[in-house]
């Protein structure tokens, strides 16, 4: 992987700053994930193999114009997300990560007395949005896919409906033919909330990205991110893919200049480097295949993942077991009260998760 120097002579090389940017302090933010005693995060669904060399260059060359705001940039970058979707510009609306189109869609469409219908346990984000209506949790069936019956029994009256497709904790996927049905079922003055952040891992023949239904179906929305497969969760960039009018209506909604010159420029990049999001996939498919296969080598299932993550079930409270991993310098996902005995694992590089089975073993025998 790449890596952009960010040391104080790598910004007086990028800036042509000279000796004067070269003894200014410099500011650490992070312990690098290679350094000693660093932890090993396995806990936020992160891509460990880092952004594309292209994506590195662009925000490299952006540097030098960060003075200025980002509208050209947003703009080229939308019209590359239309053509990528073949819909128009205006049916594209670029956010501050998904979880900024996440949030504008309930500050659009919920209040009033408008209820939000999501899955549990699903994203989580709406529900803390949503916080002054209704939210109507619907238990996820017994394959772990959204119970979409239920839903939409649930929806009669709702202003939303969040459907996480493959599902964020439990990484399973809600069939197509049921998606397409739903999507069929569910009345027009409701929309419907598409995330699909983990789209680029899901393989299932059974899986279908509804992305291409968004321009001719006027209540629905498909939220997409760069933070995932294009590993740039620290730079901030998501879209949301809908009708004129429902883009019309989330971008009232969105903070005025929400986006930064940096994530823009590249994500429009990473676009361009389908070779290095394809390695990722393959990459996160032969580690969560090795891993789950350990694990049931010891006695353990874990649900059918389609992402960069997986759940375990432990047949214990899962809370002692983050705690235990933690004291060796692991992390791993929060507990789900609704599985409260699953724990959420991020799948990391071989090694990684080769120190996440050793600690594994360990706990699960105390």
């Amino acid at each position: 992987m790449q890596q952009i120097d960010v040391s104080r002579r790598g910004f007086a090389r990028l800036l042509g700053t000279g000796a004067a940017v070269a003894a200014l302090p410099s500011f650490p933010v992070l312990l690098a994930r290679t350094a000693p005693g660093a932890p090993v995060l396995l806990n936020a669904n992160e891509n460990p193999y880092g952004p594309s060399p292209l994506a590195m260059r662009a925000v490299q060359d952006a540097l030098a114009n960060v003075c200025r705001y980002p509208d050209e940039a947003e703009r080229a970058l939308r019209e590359r997300i239309a053509k990528l979707h073949d819909v128009s510009t205006d049916s594209v609306l670029v956010g501050n990560g998904s979880s900024d189109i996440l949030h504008d869609a309930a500050l659009a469409f919920l209040g009033g007395g408008r209820k939000l219908v999501t899955a549990d346990p699903t994203f989580e984000a709406l529900w803390y949005d949503a916080a002054a209506t209704d939210v109507v949790k619907v238990p996820l069936d017994t394959a772990y896919a959204h119970d979409l019956d239920k839903m939409r029994d649930a929806a009669r009256g709702a202003g939303l409906v969040y459907i996480c497709n493959p599902n964020n904790p439990t990484g399973t996927i809600t069939p197509k033919a049921a998606m397409r049905a739903f999507l069929d079922a569910v009345p027009e003055p409701t929309i419907v909330l598409v995330d699909e952040a983990y789209h680029h891992y899901a393989t299932s023949s059974d899986y279908e990205s509804v992305a291409s239904l968004a321009a001719s179906k006027p209540n629905l929305l498909v939220a997409r991110t760069f933070s995932k497969v294009y590993a740039m969760a620290g730079l901030r960039c998501g879209y949301a893919v809908g009708a004129p009018a429902l883009i019309e209506t989330l971008g009232r909604h969105q903070a005025f200049n929400a986006m930064n010159l940096l994530g823009v420029v590249a994500a429009r990049a990473a676009l361009a480097d389908e070779p290095h999001a394809a390695s990722s996939r393959k990459r996160n498919s032969d580690v969560r295949a090795w891993t789950t296969a350990e694990l049931t080598r010891l006695g353990y299932r874990t649900l059918p993942s389609e992402a960069n993550f997986f759940m375990v079930e432990l047949r214990r409270d899962a809370k002692p077991v983050i705690a235990a991993f933690r004291e060796r310098n692991i992390r791993v996902g929060r507990v789900f009260p609704a599985l409260p005995q699953h724990l959420r694992v991020t799948v990391g590089t071989q090694d990684e998760m080769k120190a996440f089975m050793g600690a594994f073993g360990e706990i699960l025998r105390a």
